[in-house]
């Protein structure tokens, strides 16, 4: 196996923030290393700071969705005249709560409704023709997607041919054709005003909620009363969050809302999985979700059928949801072993160092669908390259992509179109099918785009310093004050800070097999405890005096609070 250590990271820091907006911050009652983290994330007056961190003020009104008219309309017709509809999501956690919170609205409201997500193996992502086929067969008149469908052009055409009337809401890049549906909800299409442009899947479909919901109480309409669309903020705050939607504008505020539900959850579903995961209520965060509610939902996509995770989450008692906890915590386990398996053979097909490339390429038929990405996610984390593991099939292989800022995976892909059967995603992960007879012409086509866009670039992993600081500033009071940066996570990152210098005093082996390291950290005065995760081989090579970059947190031990770094990088200390 090829080496584990991560490459030299390159420290970007923040110059410092103009004294008068510090002082002007601190008037507002903003501690001074939070005003700095402000003006660095781009909130250079103390308005937009401010505005940051009070409530969101758009207008998130869901009828400036273009489409949003047809579809409640469609939907609105539906309901009245009891023709079935299919909410028709993807199989991951986005996809997965998104599909369970329209179903459950538009029961509310009385529609006849199911859901459909597709077989990952049997089916692929997104929108297949036979699927629609079967739902228009069995009786489905609208179809509704979620999380999918927007660069489905041919499978709604043949909807249309089936007699099916197709609503899109999705939240993809946009192709160059938009699919021939009844209406296409997407805040990326050309036209769209909304402004909340990068809304998760669920999202989108939390905004059709929320309209439903304002036609029902408009027209008074039975079902619309004794709920309302913010009951299922606990799943959009989970499909954000899974789905690295950034955690700006609109998102952050859904996610601060639904982080509230999910401290205490009413969900049985959730309440099971909670008890099986050791989560605490009351400690749920955007780590919690990320870390441990996400990758359970999305194990059952993974590797079996992503309805265990759609049953589980809308189970409407603890004995029902109790064994599907119980099936995706085993799951979750299982997908470990078999990420860290197929890592290691892709690392065994690379002929030469992988850093000497500028695309790495894995294709396999050992390769199972539902873990390609995650072992192409932790390829391109190691290396820092855009990365595409690849399924091979016999006749057809599937693969998923991740990529680097500067390479967009998905306009690569774009370049490739002649070549594939179906592809989509963002600038920063994709997925594609093609058939297995051209799958060698794409590697070549891919890996030549890489070259040519990555050449002549310095290519190491960044990070983006919000501040330098002295140990002695690093205090419960500065813990609290960063908190009001929360929900943090994709666009609004935990603040991340250096200091230099400092004495290690003290260093442990901790988790299985010494795998993360703990450290105690001295600049002569102050004494701070450090954790480095997954850094346990620097135990003994580690040098006397470092420079590190870390997040602040808080540890809570016998009852006593104190600060600590979470080390995100650690270099022997240099002279400034």
């Amino acid at each position: 196996m090829l080496s584990t250590r991560p490459k030299r990271k390159i420290w970007n820091i923040a110059p410092p923030a103009p004294a008068s907006f510090v002082e002007r911050m601190e008037e507002l009652g903003v501690h001074p290393v939070l005003a700095q983290v402000l003006y660095r994330r781009g909130f250079t007056t103390p308005e937009e700071a401010r505005s940051f961190l009070s409530a969101y003020d758009e207008d998130d009104n869901p009828f400036r969705l273009k489409g949003m008219v047809e579809a409640v309309y469609r939907l609105r017709m539906a309901i009245r005249h009891k023709e079935p509809i299919a909410i028709y999501g993807d199989f991951d956690c986005d996809g997965v709560c998104a599909t369970v919170l329209l179903v459950q609205v538009l029961q509310k409201l009385g529609a006849i409704v199911r859901p459909y997500i597709p077989d990952r193996v049997d089916e692929g992502y997104g929108l297949n023709s036979p699927a629609l086929k079967r739902l228009a067969e069995e009786g489905t008149r609208v179809v509704v997607t979620v999380d999918c469908g927007i660069r489905s052009v041919r499978e709604v055409e043949d909807a249309n041919a089936y007699g099916l009337d197709v609503i899109i809401s999705d939240h993809h890049s946009v192709g160059p054709n938009l699919p021939p549906a009844l209406a296409v909800i997407n805040p990326k299409q050309a036209g769209c005003t909304y402004p909340e442009k990068m809304l998760a899947g669920v999202g989108l479909a939390y905004k059709i909620a929320q309209a439903l919901y304002m036609e029902a109480q408009r027209r008074g309409y039975k079902g619309g009363e004794g709920w309302r669309p913010e009951d299922w903020l606990d799943l959009v705050a989970i499909g954000t969050v899974a789905d690295i939607a950034p955690l700006r504008g609109e998102n952050r505020r859904l996610v601060q809302e639904g982080l509230k539900q999910l401290n205490s959850p009413r969900r049985p579903g959730l309440q099971a999985l909670y008890g099986t995961a050791g989560i605490k209520p009351g400690r749920v965060n955007t780590v919690t979700i990320g870390f441990m509610i996400g990758p359970r939902i999305n194990a059952a996509g993974r590797l079996r059928s992503a309805l265990l995770a759609y049953d589980l989450l809308s189970a409407p008692h603890q004995a029902a949801a109790a064994p599907l906890a119980q099936q995706l915590d085993q799951l979750n386990q299982e997908r470990q072993q078999k990420t860290l398996e197929m890592q290691a053979w892709a690392e065994e097909s690379f002929a030469g160092d992988p850093e000497d490339e500028p695309l790495l390429f894995a294709a396999d038929p050992r390769f199972e669908q539902g873990v390609v990405g995650l072992v192409a996610s932790r390829l391109t984390e190691q290396y820092y390259r855009p990365s595409v593991v690849v399924q091979v099939g016999e006749r057809e292989s599937h693969a998923s992509c991740r990529s680097i800022p500067e390479f967009h995976i998905t306009r690569a892909l774009e370049a490739c179109d002649d070549l594939l059967e179906r592809y989509g995603g963002h600038a920063a992960a994709a997925g594609f099918t093609v058939l297995t007879e051209n799958l060698e012409a794409v590697s070549e086509r891919l890996w030549a785009l890489a070259a040519e866009t990555l050449a002549d670039l310095e290519l190491a992993p960044a990070l983006d310093i919000d501040a330098e600081l002295r140990l002695d500033q690093i205090t419960l009071d500065l813990v609290k004050a960063l908190q009001r940066l929360e929900p943090t996570g994709e666009g609004n990152p935990p603040p991340l800070f250096v200091t230099r210098g400092l004495i290690v005093k003290g260093r442990f082996p901790v988790g299985a097999d010494g795998q993360h390291l703990k450290l105690q950290l001295s600049d002569g005065t102050t004494t701070v405890e450090a954790l480095a995760y997954r850094q346990g081989d620097q135990l003994e090579v580690l040098p006397e005096i470092v420079d590190v970059a870390y997040h602040i947190e808080s540890n809570e031990w016998n009852g006593a609070q104190r600060v600590q770094m979470n080390l995100q990088d650690i270099r022997p200390a240099e002279s400034r």
